[in-house]
């Protein structure tokens, strides 16, 4: 009797103790339930972010300390795109054509919004994050930020182009193109600009035009080019093309060959972008030792120059199966450290005016950091149109080579720009 006791017992403890173990699983498992949400418990949400590489590494900088502070809300990992912005969009159009929900975060050019929104790819930033996203950013890049009223995309970096001359060759800067074309004939030296049959020549179009008082566009599908100033401005790009002033390769030239351009010092002024100011630092230290850097010039001399306006802004797929957390996303790789980051690492200027007086920004652009934050606050966007890379095309074909405009007589490049433009806003966009 007594051994049977102590058996049924010791059986007893043991059922006792297996059913205390299920209940404490169960517990555990309702709790993990709880928490993990659809995810996998614990881990959070993975984020694929379509980039373009930075040689600085400020991409990756960006990437690993959002995925850190968003304390384990997601991860975002990389999926690098091509160097030019060609190759660029046409994967991404490509991905977003086909629906695919792995696009979760877009580094955009400023150029691609309009298409990329009116084509239904991107989501709209809600109203609570679009004052977070947009606190103290130029005008001129919410603008490229935004479509139809809305906006579609977190200011990231921003780009301008300056005037970099020669101080030993020239006493001051010259104010307007005309001044700067006359000074370089002058001096038996060339200007180095971007005039190849790329988005480079658009560029400087569309700041030429804007600069002498017209507009391409009025709204994304109505043409504006008023006839006086545009022809003005065709004119001064005819006038250097055909002059001694222009550089021999005027017709290909890049922002790489006007930077080698000038670096080889037959150049007495170089239109480009920031860059350029620690390539001639680290490769020309005898041009750079008498670098002089100003606004881009006016075509007009009572008009102020538009500079050119380049960056990226981050989208949302409209696509994506975490729209919450790819939002979230994007506010910290649009945030002012961010921002910072990518100044630090890869020298691009940040969208935020108020960034402007941090040392990092002071110590990136040493003694025109305030003439970058001038030239964003005044730029010109390119047009904001769905069919932007038509229009794009279109300018090149009507305008290139650059020396088939008549600077005595502008009118028939005006008369084949003006149609040719008519043509590509009808078309509303290559997808």
């Amino acid at each position: 009797m007594p051994g049977r006791e102590r058996g049924t017992r010791l059986a007893s403890g043991r059922r006792r103790i297996v059913i205390i173990a299920l209940l404490v699983a169960i517990a555990l498992t309702v709790a993990g339930a709880g928490c993990g949400g659809d995810d996998d418990a614990g881990q959070g949400t993975d984020l694929t972010w379509f980039v373009a590489i930075q040689p600085g590494g400020s991409i990756q900088e960006i990437a690993k300390r959002c995925s850190e502070q968003s304390n384990g809300e997601y991860s975002i990992d990389l999926q690098l795109l091509p160097t030019t912005a060609s190759d660029q969009r046409d994967q991404l159009v490509r991905r977003l054509g086909a629906e695919d929900s792995s696009v979760d975060l877009l580094g955009m050019d400023v150029i691609w919004t309009a298409e990329f929104a009116n084509a239904g790819w991107l989501r709209e930033f809600p109203a609570d994050l679009r004052e977070q996203v947009t606190k103290d950013v130029f005008d001129s890049v919410i603008e490229t930020a935004s479509f139809d009223g809305k906006l579609y995309g977190a200011p990231f970096n921003s780009n301008t182009q300056l005037l970099f001359y020669r101080t030993d060759e020239v006493e001051r800067p010259p104010k307007t193109w005309g001044q700067m074309i006359s000074e370089a004939e002058r001096l038996g030296m060339s200007i180095q600009v971007q005039a190849n049959r790329y988005e480079g020549y658009t560029v400087l179009v569309n700041s030429l035009i804007e600069s002498a008082g017209a507009q391409i566009l009025s709204d994304p599908d109505t043409i504006a080019l008023e006839q006086g100033p545009t022809e003005e401005a065709l004119a001064t790009i005819g006038r250097l093309a055909n002059s001694s002033a222009a550089a021999a390769d005027i017709s290909t030239s890049t922002e790489d060959t006007a930077r080698l351009g000038f670096e080889a010092g037959g150049s007495a002024f170089m239109i480009n972008y920031p860059f350029a100011y620690g390539s001639a630092k680290e490769n020309a230290p005898e041009v750079f030792k008498n670098l002089g850097i100003a606004e881009f010039p006016r075509v007009v001399p009572d008009l102020p120059s538009k500079p050119p306006l380049g960056g990226f802004n981050i989208g949302v797929g409209a696509f994506t199966e975490h729209p919450e957390q790819a939002f979230d996303a994007a506010a910290c790789i649009g945030s002012p450290q961010s921002q910072l980051t990518a100044t630090e690492l890869d020298g691009l200027p940040p969208t935020r005016q108020d960034l402007y007086t941090s040392k990092v920004v002071r110590d990136a652009y040493p003694g025109f950091a305030k003439l970058i934050e001038r030239s964003i606050d005044r730029a010109a966007p390119r047009p904001l149109t769905p069919a932007y890379t038509d229009l794009s095309l279109a300018i090149q074909s009507a305008l290139h080579p650059p020396d088939s405009i008549d600077p005595d007589d502008p009118q028939a490049a005006y008369d084949d720009l003006r149609e040719k433009l008519d043509q590509a806003v009808k078309r509303e966009g290559l997808l």
